[in-house]
């Protein structure tokens, strides 16, 4: 079905041979230092510096506190109840402020920092609807386990239960949201809540974790001193695996004869990538990533056969229900990997590693668990198996079957019906002049989908994406925070023409503090990826999802007369033979963000597919078109 695939595999290298995995391990095993640490200590984060008891008033030592930790930029918006905060913030020679004009802009900007930088991101706003217009970008860190912590002002303590002006109690609101909630209510408690709220964000399983600060706390005055201490009894996550259930996991891996790794956002939250690739070669299993692991492994590894699941590609996703063993690396068995749960991976055993001991067998039941730290886990696995690869098992046979659905089905798109542009080429074409340094950011949709099958993944932190809550809007104000964080680097937003209009607003705090973003609108003037299950669920019944922005319709808005009206410069491809050049101009703009306007077909669609609901057996190279498994076996 493709007349145009993406398979970088006759240019790399073949997959290790076990006489060349030992020196790869001892390369490993000699950048581990010892001894490691078995749960997670109380640290404050920081450079570690000291300050003497200084009188001043809680709002200032909101600023103060999040100096020592380290935070260089928050993305925000002021109203009355964190106003008292705002105002020392302003005479900060150590913290940018970014003013967003929403602020779920300002969550999501957070969360993009974050995942770019790997840094804590940190959003502001005030109470009340400043608060709650966080709660989408609290519930999507939740939901991707990113470190992001979100400072809210509240009404004064004498105030709360009176149904003050913008009173919320978003404490109550987010806790099934936030790895930690806290309310505080004096000024002398407020570094500590901040320590312990970056404390908590960054280690173990990371998370969101929101303090809200009354008034009174931030306009009261106290003695401030530093570094604070955290006080979290009850809080020590394991770092590393039972000695145990290594060598079990051990075990398995040396019967298996057709494993596959399978592997999650914790590596990447982890990074604990080059301990993967470690693991990947010394064994020779076959790599599957994730859509919040995209980048950790290669996509030019010859082991690495793309991402499973729904939207996931032929050979991952026919490895996952063959395989005999997963060994699965910081996944959770969500059910758009797998599908129809009883049906998934049916004669595979199960080795689960996660640092959330809640994830571990709470879809699949795992055969060897084993709770930790991927980082930890990995050199841990590596060493037990190193100590006899004569045993590790000889995966010919499996990779011939892999080989040949590799062959059959590679990644690719057919021509549009209508002329215009195919989306797939658009991203691919984006992929190929940008490279592997720039970073993609997608929201939601079937550009989400088309981003993660099309673009060349290479390296961590290069693919951000809103993947568990699916958010419309993450992609531009994302963006932006992966800008800020990541000056230097090319940040394309793929974003589609509905997602956009939810956040576009961002542009204009873009504009005036001079990020340039690239956004690139897959415009095909439609709610896609639900106009595609009307377009095979509800017999081409169109409810409610065209949106008149692209070809021969209204253009409300004409993208590139926004971009023009913001500030920003406009451009828009409707031609394939332009569509190189157009990406170079964008390219070439580097002074202020950039849309892009590429009008595709409404018509194209998301391919592979397993439809909701049934067996990943059932996975769909086109409409009405399955692979026949008994030849593929």
């Amino acid at each position: 079905m493709s007349t145009t695939p993406r398979d970088a595999r006759a240019a790399v290298p073949q997959v290790p041979t076990p006489a060349s995995r030992p020196t790869e391990t001892a390369r490993v095993q000699e950048r581990r230092p010892a001894p490691r640490p078995e749960i997670v200590e109380p640290r404050v984060p920081g450079e570690g510096s000291r300050v003497e008891p200084t009188r001043m008033t809680g709002s200032e030592g909101i600023i103060r506190s999040l100096e020592e930790l380290g935070v260089t930029d928050v993305f925000g918006l002021p109203g009355g109840a964190i106003l008292p905060t705002y105002d020392p913030l302003m005479d900060s020679d150590r913290i940018r402020h970014i003013l967003v004009r929403h602020e779920q802009g300002a969550g999501h900007a957070a969360q993009g920092y974050h995942l770019a930088t790997g840094k804590v991101g940190v959003a502001i706003a005030t109470s009340g609807p400043g608060a709650t217009n966080l709660v989408t970008a609290i519930a999507d860190a939740h939901m991707d386990s990113q470190a992001v912590v979100f400072i809210t002002g509240q009404v004064s303590s004498a105030a709360i239960g009176t149904d003050a002006f913008q009173e919320a109690d978003i404490v109550g609101i987010t806790m099934p949201i936030t790895k930690h909630s806290r309310l505080v209510t004096r000024p002398e408690d407020v570094p500590q809540a901040l320590a312990e709220a970056f404390h908590i964000a960054a280690t173990g399983r990371p998370g969101p974790v929101l303090v809200d600060v009354t008034k009174d706390a931030q306009q009261g005055e106290f003695e401030f001193a530093w570094p604070p201490r955290i006080d979290l009894p009850g809080y020590r996550p394991v770092l590393r695996g039972h000695p145990r259930q290594i060598r079990e996991a051990a075990r398995l891996i040396r019967e298996a004869r057709r494993p596959v790794l399978y592997v999650g956002g914790g590596v990447a939250r982890g990074e604990a990538h080059e301990e993967l690739r470690a693991l990947a070669e010394l064994t020779g299993a076959p790599v599957v990533t994730t859509l919040t692991a995209r980048g950790v492994f290669p996509d030019s590894h010859p082991q690495h056969l793309g991402m499973p699941g729904m939207h996931g590609s032929v050979p991952a996703v026919a490895a996952l229900q063959q395989a005999d063993l997963l060994i699965t690396l910081g996944a959770r068995f969500d059910d758009r990997v797998t599908g129809h749960l009883p049906s998934f991976a049916p004669g595979a055993r199960v080795i689960h590693a996660d640092i959330d001991p809640a994830e571990i067998s709470k879809n699949r039941t795992a055969d060897v668990p084993i709770v930790g730290h991927v980082k930890e886990i990995i050199p841990d696995l590596v060493a037990e198996l190193a100590t006899d690869t004569e045993a590790l098992p000889d995966l010919a046979d499996w990779w011939a079957v892999l080989r040949r659905l590799q062959d059959t089905y590679p990644m690719g798109w057919t021509e549009t019906e209508d002329g215009l542009l195919a989306p797939q080429e658009v991203i691919s074409r984006l992929s190929a002049l940008s490279g592997p340094e720039a970073t993609y950011v997608a929201g939601v949709g079937q550009h989400q989908m088309w981003a993660s099958q099309f673009v060349a993944y290479e390296r961590p932190r290069q693919w951000l994406n809103s993947a568990g809550l699916g958010t419309m809007g993450f992609a531009v104000p994302a963006a932006m925070g992966a800008q800020v964080g990541e000056p230097d680097r090319v940040v394309w937003a793929i974003d589609g023409d509905g997602c956009f209009q939810m956040t576009n607003q961002e542009l204009a705090t873009c504009v005036i503090n001079r990020i340039p973003i690239k956004i690139a609108v897959i415009n095909n003037s439609s709610l896609g990826m639900v106009r595609q299950w009307q377009t095979l669920f509800y017999d081409g019944r169109y409810s409610n999802t065209d949106l008149n922005t692209g070809h021969d319709t209204a253009r409300v808005p004409d993208f590139v007369k926004l971009a023009d009206a913001y500030g920003a410069a406009g451009l828009r491809c409707d031609r394939r033979e332009d569509l190189d050049d157009t990406i170079r101009q964008a390219l070439a703009i580097d002074d202020r963000p950039v849309i892009v306007d590429f009008v595709v077909s409404r018509d194209a669609m998301v391919w592979p597919m397993v439809p909701a609901g049934v067996s990943n057996d059932a996975i769909q190279v086109a409409r009405g078109m399955t692979p026949d498994w008994d030849q593929e076996d």
